[in-house]
């Protein structure tokens, strides 16, 4: 029962993680407006505390390299559910855990967010993102909170799950 719960709400877990990551590529790919503010503000003061030539690689790659770090995290997520497809297909069983997947995606995306979340409380980027006159009212912090949240419980759910060698049928 727990198991079927733990599937379920993964699930759910991913498809939320895979939303917010996926609907932002555009934006960090195309070199929108509002993503360049976001990575220069953040870029400036990288290279203001830190190091110059930091923070102008984050400022001109950043959005990028997030951007394709948030792509492959996706995929590791939603992998479990092409390899249902193909089990389902040519009935034959996944011959790694898919549970993996959640477990080192969800972790993965927790990373990720946690220094979107650091970036948010320590530059001056702040909670709520200003920009041309316009506000975010922190739905860029909050979404990211929320990965780094959510993301620890499928992995620590779904960790306890292999770790205990309860059987589940994806």
């Amino acid at each position: 029962m727990l198991s079927t719960i733990i599937r379920l709400c993964s699930w759910i877990i991913v498809a939320w993680i895979a939303k917010i990551f996926l609907f932002s590529l555009p934006y960090k790919f195309s070199g929108h407006p509002d993503t360049v503010h976001i990575f220069s503000t953040i870029g400036q003061w990288i290279g203001d505390v830190f190091n110059q030539e930091i923070g102008a690689w984050f400022t001109q790659y950043g959005a990028i390299a997030v951007g394709a770090t948030e792509l492959i995290v996706s995929m590791v997520l939603l992998i479990p559910i092409i390899l249902l497809f193909l089990s389902k297909l040519f009935d034959y069983k996944p011959v790694v855990d898919v549970r993996w997947f959640h477990c080192l995606g969800g972790f993965a995306a927790s990373i990720i967010m946690l220094g979107a979340v650091f970036f948010h409380l320590a530059s001056p980027l702040g909670i709520v993102v200003q920009h041309e006159g316009k506000e975010d009212g922190g739905s860029l912090f909050y979404s990211a909170v929320s990965i780094l949240i959510l993301g620890m419980v499928i992995a620590i759910a779904n960790y306890s799950l292999i770790k205990n060698k309860v059987n589940v049928s994806w």
